[in-house]
């Protein structure tokens, strides 16, 4: 009975990770999308460059 039970739960312990991992692809996955539409929408400096595509 005990190692059934061990295998139940290292199941859903991997079936947990595995839904973890596949929420923060999409997470990073819209972080990308926000990241490039902000890289190319950016504006224009006074001297008519580009301006930098980072903030700090």
């Amino acid at each position: 009975m005990v190692p059934l039970l061990l295998v139940l739960l290292l199941a859903i312990i991997l079936f947990g990770i595995g839904f973890a991992v596949k929420v923060l692809w999409w997470i990073a996955l819209a972080v990308l999308v926000l990241w490039l539409i902000g890289f190319l929408a950016r504006g224009t400096t006074a001297g008519g460059g580009r301006g930098r595509w980072y903030r700090w």
